[in-house]
This record gives C-alpha cells, structure tokens and sequence, in this order.
C-alpha cells in the first residue's frame, strides 16, 4: 500500500526527470563533438549571431555564477531532489499534477547537471543569446532552462492558486454574510 502511493505520488516527476536527463546529455554530446571549446557555430542563419552555440566550460552554477565552487552544487542538487520527492509524497495533494510536472523538471535538470560535474568536473554549457557586441546572456544548457524555467511556471501556477483561492474565500465569506443578514 505504501509503495503504492510513493509511486502515485512521484511517477510524473520520476517520468518528465526521465525525460529531461537524456535530452540534457544528448545534446551536451553532440555539442562536446562537434564545436571545439570556446569555439561556435550559428544553427540558424536567419537570426545570426544573436542566437548560438558556443561550447564551453562551466565550473559554477547556473549561467555561470559562483565560478569553482561546483561539489557545493553536487550536494545541493541531491537535497533538492530528496527534498522535491519528500514534498510530493508527505505533502503535495494528488490533483496537482502541473506542479509535478514542473517539479519533474527541476529535478531533471538538477540531474542532468550534476551528471556533468561527477564525470567531468564542470557542466558543458553551450546556449548563447544576446544582441552582438552589446551583451549576450550568460551560456546555458537544456538542463539550466528546465531548472529555470520550471521555477518562473511553478511561481506562476502558485500565485494563481493562491489567487483563486482567496476569490473563493472572498465569495464565501460574502455569501455567509448575506445569508446572515437576511436571517436577522
């Protein structure tokens, strides 16, 4: 029975971090074989350099910040990804399945870079957007969007809910006051 609900709980975070992983690794890959370090090519032609991908290293955290400090970010993926599994089994209601999805990705890409780090030392990034010779947002990978993504979406769908659920909350206590005073 316990089983049973661990699996219920967590099996579309287990599915999307199955998902994410993969796809994170494959296209890592095929970027470290395929673009020589810190060198780039341009995917699509159309949107030139204001789109590409540049291989290069990682030794900090998403976007490159906090450059060396790379066991740090081994470790706390692992307690995000206990702490995501912990949430959905003991706390998470089981309609929620959008935050599971969204939860799934965070945990995917959390993985997907910690990956790197174990095999590597540092996580292959490799995305490159910005205006040329004005500014280009720090390289990122697949797995960096899924973690930041999933986090601006779930902070989304929590202010929404939190959103509806003072309109009901408003609407109620207006319907208990109207019935309240027609009784009197």
């Amino acid at each position: 029975m316990m089983v049973r609900r661990i699996a219920r709980r967590t099996w579309i975070i287990a599915l999307v971090a199955a998902v994410v992983i993969p796809l994170d690794q494959w296209t890592k890959e095929l970027v470290r074989q395929n673009i020589a370090k810190f060198d780039y090519i341009i995917p699509i032609p159309s949107l030139g350099e204001y789109f590409v991908f540049e291989h290069v290293d990682n030794h900090g955290a998403a976007f490159g910040i906090l450059q060396g400090a790379g066991n740090i970010f081994i470790v706390i993926a692992a307690v995000v990804t206990v702490g995501v599994f912990y949430y959905a089994i003991r706390h998470l209601p089981d309609d929620q399945r959008l935050i599971r999805i969204l939860l799934g990705f965070q945990v995917g890409g959390a993985l997907g870079n910690v990956i790197d780090r174990i095999m590597q030392g540092y996580v292959t990034d490799f995305v490159k957007v910005g205006i040329p010779g004005v500014y280009y947002w720090p390289n990122f990978n697949i797995a960096d969007s899924a973690i930041v993504c999933s986090v601006i979406a779930l902070a989304v769908v929590i202010l929404y809910q939190d959103i509806q659920v003072s309109r009901q909350a408003k609407e109620e206590a207006i319907e208990i006051g109207a019935a309240g005073s027609s009784e009197a």
